[in-house]
């Protein structure tokens, strides 16, 4: 039976997630539509659960609506070498790119051998560049960013400046505090946090989110930071509910704990995102909109 289709995040209403200089506008975004994964870790637990999943996702990504496909990190479990080729090979069946970043599971040195792109690098369609960076590390699930990253982040803002264009920076810790589920999990202030939002706050009105992986929680988000949403997404593998309510942690979250990927679209002034369950026939929805 299909699913009904709901709003989530309720109550919020309206959300302003971009910055006052593009209301102004006479030269609003085209539209841009893609997918975001995360979190397939390859490997878990030694048995063949997640490339069973990870097969099915990619056989629905095939036909669904989105010209690329973002992946926020832990592409295989705990660094397996032997499941990159496994990832390789299923991937490049869907028939659409598919941009990659490390997770905390995915070793810097074997995640560019073993998938033959860089860690840290700039995908430029239309007017967006999506900053992809590296801000994880094998032995912790905190993020970090060096400042030769932070350096490398601000030059990309200054040449989206200059051109007009805008920035959607995707790590897969994310950057904002948290109760996730009482560790935390996200880049401190000492380990480049309080660097990047100075960095986000010189270019507010270049940045329009952030994307992050790493929770396993539905879809996550915050936007106190800046006038920009700062965005969690779900695994295709498995999510769990960490009742983040019930410990009053800040931000918003979905109450949808099913694998599955997000459904993306931007186009002039908003951003819509669709969360598809693995094997849903309906998908759950929130449109994030600027006033006019």
């Amino acid at each position: 039976m299909a699913l009904d289709r709901r709003n989530f995040l309720t109550g919020l209403g309206a959300t302003t997630l971009w910055p006052q200089a593009l209301r102004a506008t006479r030269n609003p975004l085209k539209r841009m539509r893609f997918i975001v994964i995360s979190d397939t870790h390859l490997g878990r637990r030694d048995n063949d659960q997640a490339e069973r999943q990870w097969r099915k996702t990619a056989q629905e990504l095939k036909d669904a609506p989105g010209d690329f496909i973002l992946h926020l990190g832990d592409v295989v479990d705990n660094g397996r070498v032997e499941q990159y080729p496994i990832y390789r090979s299923i991937r490049d069946d869907i028939g659409k790119p598919v941009y990659e970043i490390p997770g905390n599971h995915d070793p810097e040195k074997l995640f560019e051998k073993h998938l033959g792109q860089p860690t840290d690098r700039t995908l430029k369609l239309d007017r967006i560049r999506f900053l992809l960076l590296n801000n994880s590390r094998p032995d912790s699930h905190d993020g970090f960013i060096s400042e030769k990253r932070l350096d490398w982040l601000e030059n990309q803002c200054k040449q989206a400046k200059n051109l007009d264009q805008y920035v959607v920076f995707c790590l897969h810790v994310p950057i904002h505090a948290n109760r996730h589920p009482d560790r935390g999990w996200y880049v401190k202030p000492e380990n480049g946090q309080d660097a990047f939002y100075k960095i986000c706050s010189r270019y507010k009105e270049r940045v329009i989110a952030t994307f992050h992986g790493h929770f396993h929680n539905g879809i996550r988000g915050w936007n106190d930071h800046k006038g920009f949403h700062e965005i969690v997404f779900p695994s295709v593998l498995y999510n769990l509910n960490r009742k983040l309510e019930e410990q009053k942690a800040p931000g918003y979250n979905l109450e949808e704990f099913r694998p599955g990927y997000v459904l993306v679209a931007l186009e002039g002034r908003k951003m819509t995102l669709r969360y598809k369950p693995l094997e849903a026939m309906a998908t759950v929805k929130r449109q994030f909109e600027l006033p006019h």
